[in-house]
C-alpha cells in the first residue's frame, strides 16, 4: 500500500478531487499523483469494509455450469460456516434439509466442545485465509501502475476510471500474488466515497506458477462487484473468475467461479428478503 501523506485525510481527499476536476489540463506526471492519491484512499476505506465483514452473516449463490446451490455463510464462535439452504434456486427435500440440519447441530457441538487449543486452530486458519485475500487484494495495487482515465456514472455512482498496467520491477508477495505480472486491471472507484465498486483484471501474458509445473494462460479474467449494505460499509455482491491455465504444458484446465453475494445481516438477525435465498 503506498505509504500515507503527512497532510490529513480530508485534504487528501480535496486533492484527489481538484485533481479529477482539472484532468484535462494537467500534465501526464500530476494525472499519475491523482491517480496515485485515489488508490490510496480507496485501500484505506476498502480494509476498513474487510475489517467488519466477519460481523456479518450472508448468502451466495454459486454458479456451476448449470446447476446453483445457494449457501448461508454464518459466523459461529469464530470462524465461517457454510449451510446449503436451496439448489437451483428450490428450497431442499424434506429429506436433505434434515441431512443439513444434522450436519448443522454437528458442527456446532463440535465447536461447543473444542478444546482451547483447537479452538484457536480453528479460528487461526480462519483468519489466515482473511489475511490472505486482504494482502492479494493490497498487491493488486501494487503490482499495477494506474493512471487516472476520467470520470463516468456506473449505475448510480459517479466513479473514477483507472487503468493499470503491470508495474516494472514487482516483486509478488506469494505464488497467488505471482499471477498479478501478467495481468492489466481496471477500478471503478466511488468518487465520494471512494470505495471499489468495481474491478477487473485480464491475464495478457503466460505466468509461471509452482515452478515449471503449471502456467496461467492468457484470457483468464477476474470481476469483482460491491456494494453499500449499510451506512459507509459496503461488501461484495458478485465474483467471477474464468481461469485458464496449463499444466505441464501439457494438459489444459480451466475453471469458472460465477458468486452472487446477498442479505448481509447482523448474525442472530432475521435478513430481509431471506425466503429469496430458497
Amino acid at each position: 500500500m503506498l505509504s500515507a501523506l503527512s497532510i490529513g485525510p480530508t485534504r487528501q481527499l480535496l486533492y484527489a478531487v481538484l485533481f479529477v476536476s482539472v484532468l484535462a489540463g494537467i500534465s501526464g506526471s500530476a494525472q499519475e499523483l491523482g491517480a496515485k492519491k485515489i488508490i490510496q484512499r480507496s485501500c484505506e476505506v476498502n480494509r476498513k469494509d474487510w475489517d467488519f465483514a466477519p460481523a456479518y452473516d450472508y448468502f451466495q449463490r454459486e454458479r456451476d455450469g448449470e446447476k446453483t446451490k445457494t449457501y448461508e455463510e454464518m459466523m459461529i464462535l469464530g470462524s465461517r460456516y457454510e449451510r446449503l439452504v436451496a439448489i437451483d434456486d428450490q428450497p431442499l427435500s424434506p429429506e436433505d434439509e434434515a441431512k443439513e440440519q444434522r450436519r448443522f447441530q454437528k458442527a456446532m457441538a463440535q465447536r461447543q466442545q473444542e478444546s482451547p487449543d483447537e479452538r484457536a486452530e480453528r479460528v487461526g486458519k480462519y483468519q489466515r485465509e482473511i489475511d490472505r485475500d486482504h494482502a492479494l487484494t493490497g498487491e493488486l495495487t501494487k503490482a499495477l501502475d494506474f493512471t487516472l482515465s476520467g470520470k463516468e456514472m456506473l449505475g448510480r455512482h459517479e466513479v473514477y476510471v483507472l487503468k493499470g498496467t503491470p508495474r516494472a520491477g514487482y516483486r509478488p508477495l506469494n505464488k497467488l500474488a505471482k499471477a498479478l505480472t501478467g495481468m492489466q486491471g481496471t477500478l471503478w472507484i466511488d468518487a465520494v466515497n471512494f470505495h471499489w465498486v468495481k474491478a477487473e483484471a485480464e491475464v495478457v501474458s503466460p505466468v509461471w506458477i509452482y515452478g515449471f509445473a503449471a502456467r496461467i494462460e492468457p484470457g483468464t479474467h477476474f470481476e469483482l462487484d460491491q456494494t453499500p449494505i449499510a451506512d459507509g460499509l459496503w461488501m461484495p455482491s458478485h465474483f467471477l473468475m474464468d481461469a485458464k491455465a496449463k499444466v505441464l504444458l501439457l494438459f489444459p484446465h480451466y475453471e469458472r467461479d460465477d458468486i452472487n453475494y446477498f442479505n448481509y445481516h447482523k448474525p442472530g438477525s432475521s435478513p430481509a428478503g431471506a425466503d429469496d435465498a430458497k
